[in-house]
């Protein structure tokens, strides 16, 4: 053996094996050959897992007046019970990534949740106010890995040329969860108390905790390094430190997505554009019990959270779309390209989802605007939320891999990092600000001003879809020049 150069790895009889690879394109460890049912398996968990963390944020909003009551403090400071558990959702994809990294994603699951579900326990229990935003804090921060190593879960058992379905569902699930949460919430919180909030975020994490105990490992260095060591494969260790490790890498996710958000024009419009459609998502989940809890509507706490039946109908229908969407154009630019010799389709043909949901905003938020403010029968503004619902998953599910096909899977995740940091900060920001505006500029111009900063980011998926080529020339991440 030369001085420095390690040997390589060698089996039981002690010739040298490959520990790096698979054994070939039919490997059975591979789970892109597991079968159809496994992989469904595998990418509906880590769904279920985003659909419980965001349903905590929204199931909450109902019991703000309880809050108040019980802890005599002000709405505002109510409100921020909904604030810190979405940062706690921002920052904690930050945490996981070092984990994920090192042992693996199942392990993720496995620890994060527990924990998460303890948080809330202690947030259902608490005493004092202080007590219950610090849980409430820990709660979004130890649930929210499951959003972040999910979408690798994803990556992990799904072909590239399939995975706009696995995509559209599992990005579906966690704007789903806050759309369902207001429903559920109002219920709980007019019938019983604030604390049942907390109870029913256990019970929906608990079921989908043991519904994910038998998901096998899915993330490719653990199976091959797993499989070495049962087969007696002898790997050479190296000598590192692995808190140093972990230091490094969760450095270079906060770093990195930093730096991307300054210099990368990809990362900072879309993550602006899709971070503000997101805090207006969150906002309504204070505008709306403002708008239908008042006269003329006088609606009770449950009816107001029923409202987001329709927000869940939007959610549904650009999930559809953007299947609808890339089944009948993008498949046959993928086919042609295929046969024209080349290496891929252009980033640009993900924009078509964005460019007709950006539309789809400001004409949900306008018509919610003046319907509501001059009293019109309640169904009139409550369908005005599914095009905007709408709208909205169509830009972000769309943004979402065209980042990813943009800066590829060595970059494309920090991209994805640093819109996950910038939405999460205004969807927990946003809801603050909600009463004093509405009561200052009425529900109609209140309103009407997020459509018309709406519709001055709207031309955004339409510039890149021309100009993206000459963006990414100069880009300083993107491998496709």
């Amino acid at each position: 053996m030369k001085l420095g150069v390690p040997e390589p790895p060698r089996d039981q009889n002690g010739q040298p094996v490959n520990v790096n690879d698979w054994d070939g394109p039919q490997d059975p460890g591979n789970p892109l050959n597991w079968s159809l049912l496994s992989r469904i398996y595998h990418v509906t968990c880590p769904a279920l897992f985003g659909f419980a963390v965001t349903f905590g944020t929204s199931v909450y909003s109902p019991a703000v007046f309880d809050i108040m009551k019980d802890f005599d403090v002000s709405r505002t400071a109510a409100l921020t019970g909904l604030t810190v558990y979405t940062l706690g959702l921002g920052f904690g994809p930050v945490l996981s990534a070092p984990i994920s990294e090192l042992h693996g994603r199942k392990i993720v699951y496995l620890i994060s949740s527990p924990i998460c579900m303890l948080f809330t326990l202690g947030a259902g229990f608490s005493k004092s106010f202080a007590s219950f935003i610090v849980c409430r804090f820990f709660a979004g921060l130890t649930g929210s890995p499951a959003l972040a190593v999910g979408a690798g879960s994803s990556v992990d058992v799904v072909a590239p040329q399939h995975r706009a379905v696995a995509s559209s569902f599992f990005i579906m699930a966690p704007f789903f969860g806050p759309s369902i949460g207001p429903i559920v919430g109002g219920f709980v919180a007019q019938y019983k108390s604030w604390r049942w909030t907390q109870w029913c975020i256990i019970f929906i994490t608990l079921a989908v905790y043991l519904m994910s105990l038998p998901m096998k490992e899915t993330y490719k260095p653990i199976i091959l390094k797993r499989r070495a060591r049962k087969q007696g494969i002898v790997v050479p260790k190296t000598a590192t430190n692995e808190i140093a490790v972990i230091w490094s890498i969760l450095l270079q996710n906060l770093v990195k997505p930093m730096r991307m958000l300054l210099i990368e024009p990809v990362v900072l419009f879309f993550s602006l554009y899709t971070a503000f459609a997101f805090g207006i998502l969150f906002l309504l989940f204070a505008a709306i019990p403002y708008t239908f809890q008042r006269p003329p509507y006088n609606f009770t706490t449950s009816q107001s959270g029923l409202v987001f039946i329709a927000v869940g109908v939007g959610v549904v229908l650009a999930s559809v779309t953007n299947l609808f969407i890339d089944k009948y154009i993008y498949q046959k630019i993928h086919r042609r390209t295929v046969a024209e010799g080349k290496s891929h389709v252009p980033p640009e043909h993900r924009l078509y989802s964005s460019m007709i949901g950006s539309v789809g905003i400001p004409i949900g938020l306008f018509w919610f605007a003046w319907t509501a403010d001059k009293g019109y029968h309640w169904a009139i503004p409550v369908v005005a939320t599914i095009p905007f619902a709408w709208g909205n998953l169509c830009l972000f599910i769309s943004t979402a891999m065209f980042s990813i096909d943009t800066y590829g899977p060595q970059h494309g995740a920090s991209a994805i990092a640093a819109n996950g940091i910038v939405r999460y900060t205004l969807g927990a920001v946003f809801p603050l600000f909600t009463i004093q505006m509405y009561t200052n500029l009425g529900i109609g111009w209140a309103t009407s001003l997020l459509g018309f900063l709406s519709i001055l980011m709207l031309p955004i998926p339409f510039v890149f879809f021309k100009w993206g080529p000459k963006i990414r020339e100069r880009s300083f991440y993107s491998p496709l020049k």
